[in-house]
Parts: structure tokens; sequence; C-alpha cells
């Protein structure tokens, strides 16, 4: 059976979507955008900033989804300016550690609301 995860610790969907999917063990989690789940702030400042809120909504998600960071199969990131990346990179790597899930990097136009990142991730539950 097809669950849906909704946790208050990443921002709630603005449309019609799940924050993730579950599939037997396979956890799906939608694209992430800087919005801090609590002040509703939309994050716009320095890539750094953007993109540790990213990860720390994909890791709320993953969390409310019975899974963690170390349990990511991979994320697709997706970043409005590719001369940003080496910053992109920093910041996910120290927030990643050790664990290097698969990953794609897209380059787009933009992105909603003037945000320079969005990262989607697939993960795997942990084993009970």
């Amino acid at each position: 059976m097809i669950e849906s995860v909704e946790t208050p610790d990443a921002p709630l969907p603005a449309g019609h979507y799940a924050q993730a999917t579950v599939w037997k063990d396979l956890v799906f989690i939608s694209g992430q955008l800087p919005i801090h789940p609590v002040t509703k702030e939309n994050l716009t400042g320095p890539i750094e900033a953007q993109t540790r809120q990213v990860l720390e909504n994909v890791r709320a998600i993953a969390e409310a989804a019975g899974s963690d960071l170390s349990h990511i199969l991979k994320t697709t990131v997706y970043i409005a300016d590719i001369s940003l990346w080496d910053r992109v990179n920093a910041v996910y790597a120290d927030f990643f550690g050790d664990h290097k899930p698969a990953r794609a990097v897209v380059p787009t136009k933009e992105l909603h609301y003037g945000f320079l990142i969005e990262i989607e991730a697939v993960a795997v539950r942990r084993e009970a």
C-alpha cells in the first residue's frame, strides 16, 4: 500500500502533493525549497543558508518516514545558478559526512519564489 508522509518539521505542501510517498520500504521525498517549517520564512539569502535549510527539510521528512540521512539512496539537486555549485557541494558534503548518496545536479533557469536551490530525494526505511 502507498502511504503519504506529513510532518510539521518541514514545510507543508502548498499544492497537490505529499512531502513524501512511501511504497514498501522506499521513501520518495518531494522537492524541498529553503522554507523554514516553523517561521514559514522564505530563505532567499546566501546559497549556503538555502542549501542547509533544504537539507534540514529533507532530513525531517526522511525521519518522519522512518528513514534518516544515512539511508538516502539518491538526491536530485536543482540549482538556478551553476556557478554556485562549489558552495552548494561544500554544504552538502558537510551535511552528509561520510555518506555519499547517488546524485544528479540539474541547472535550471529559475526556481519558484526566486529560490536558488531545490532538492528531492529517494531513501529506504531503516530496518526495524
